[in-house]
């Protein structure tokens, strides 16, 4: 065990033996700090109206304008779909913050934490695909004939969707069940304790990020050595806006929460026995911000749609 020196908190006592501290912490889990609670409605409230107003807009373009669903559309619809679940989410996220006894019941709140925390993922995977599916049509064109179809993005997506349902009923059993609770204020410590989990999120997140790292610079170099005069420079720079904005989103969002997810659960298992409070506030705002992609995703959405053939008026 690690020993750290006693201090007086806020919100709760933290005790000199480490294991003590941690269970001690679960019960301050559920007590966010005021400035925490009000960075993260500033947060929710403009990405709930602009995710709800941006993905609407993005699904009647792609249904009623385009109409033609190539791979990338297909993949946007996907992430459009997901973002939406998680915009379910934020309303009550909001209101837990408010009334803190507001009671969902606890098979409706664990869905709602569940679904808030896993579509993540799915985020992630379908921000992949975009990326990799670019790779291969422009740097291996001969083989993108038999890799890239349609069908097959709808097939990609589909096992995307239920492994991402699967993972939400299995993180229903990483909550708490036990005594009256409010939705998203008291996560079980097991998921902590969860090496595996933690490792395996870490891993899918950060072998993302590398691979789009990867095919977006090889596209980069690839369309600017190009030299084929046939190849319009505006659809050129269309699919640099695709990619460049795909990247950046993945990145800003979501590279803030998976290293305070690191750093926490190093804390919780007494690896770091510093800086408690500090990582548990950075883990919080951070989750929230991932939830920016929900209508940052609409400025790839719009590069895809543009770059999409429209139908003819024939």
């Amino acid at each position: 065990m690690y020993l750290m020196e006693t201090r007086q908190m806020e919100t709760c006592t933290l005790q000199s033996n480490c294991s003590t501290q941690n269970s001690t912490d679960e019960s301050c889990l559920s007590k966010i700090q005021p400035y925490v609670e009000l960075s993260q409605i500033i947060i929710y409230i403009p990405t709930f109206i602009l995710g709800l107003l941006l993905n609407g807009m993005a699904i009647w373009f792609a249904f009623y304008k385009i109409r033609q669903f190539t791979e990338p559309v297909i993949y946007m619809v996907s992430l459009i779909i997901l973002d939406t679940l998680v915009l379910f989410t934020l309303p009550f996220k909001i209101i837990s913050y408010q009334n803190k006894k507001w009671d969902l019941g606890h098979a409706f709140c664990s869905f709602l934490e569940s679904l808030y925390v896993v579509n993540m993922y799915g985020s992630i995977l379908i921000s992949l695909c975009v990326c990799v599916d670019r790779y291969v049509a422009i740097l291996h064109p001969f083989v993108a004939v038999s890799l890239r179809s349609p069908t097959k993005a709808v097939v990609t997506c589909g096992v995307i969707s239920a492994g991402i349902w699967a993972g939400t009923a299995c993180t229903l059993q990483l909550h708490k069940h036990d005594g009256p609770r409010s939705c998203f204020h008291n996560f079980s410590g097991s998921m902590w304790k969860n090496t595996a989990l933690i490792v395996i999120l870490e891993i899918a997140f950060f072998s993302c990020m590398t691979a789009m790292i990867f095919c977006t610079v090889q596209i980069m170099i690839c369309l600017y050595r190009s030299q084929r005069p046939k190849e319009s420079l505006t659809v050129r720079r269309k699919t640099v806006y695709i990619i460049m904005a795909n990247l950046a989103t993945f990145l800003i969002c979501f590279t803030p929460f998976h290293v305070a997810l690191v750093l926490y659960y190093l804390v919780k298992n007494c690896i770091l026995d510093n800086g408690q409070e500090i990582i548990r506030v950075f883990l919080q705002v951070t989750l929230c911000w991932a939830n920016f992609n929900c209508f940052l995703d609409a400025i790839c959405y719009y590069f895809v749609f543009m770059e999409s053939p429209k139908p003819s008026s024939a």
